[in-house]
């Protein structure tokens, strides 16, 4: 099995829904995101995904969550915008254009962190 893991970031706003607390307030964060691909195969350059194409579709994603109020986003209409939720919106954008993303893990602070990833069947 192998692993290919990128890193990046983007800062955005939000608040919970159906939650008692500080974090139903509008707040922000400075989100790190760890999209990671797994796989058995490699093509012919002995590569399973390349690291250029996962950034770019990372970063395609990342574009479009930076600097924005996730509540006003349509995918986060009407859901409460946490970290588990964001990384399987991530989770599930990554997936459609590279079908070994196996697992996303966002950092809320540089010590809280949630992950999604599917349960092979």
């Amino acid at each position: 099995m192998f692993e290919v893991r990128v890193e990046t970031n983007f800062s955005s706003a939000h608040h919970l829904l159906n939650y008692k607390g500080k974090c139903e307030n509008m707040h922000g964060h400075n989100w790190k995101v760890e999209v990671v691909a797994r796989g058995c195969e490699l093509d012919k350059s002995n590569i399973l995904v390349d690291f250029k194409t996962l950034k770019k579709i990372v970063n395609e994603i990342m574009d479009y969550l930076d600097h924005k109020d996730l509540n006003e986003l349509d995918e986060f209409k009407n859901e409460s915008p946490s970290s588990e939720f964001i990384a399987k919106f991530i989770y599930k954008k990554a997936q459609e254009k590279i079908p070994q993303v196996y697992r996303v893990n966002v950092w809320e602070t540089p010590t809280s962190r949630a992950s999604y990833f599917e349960i092979e069947e």
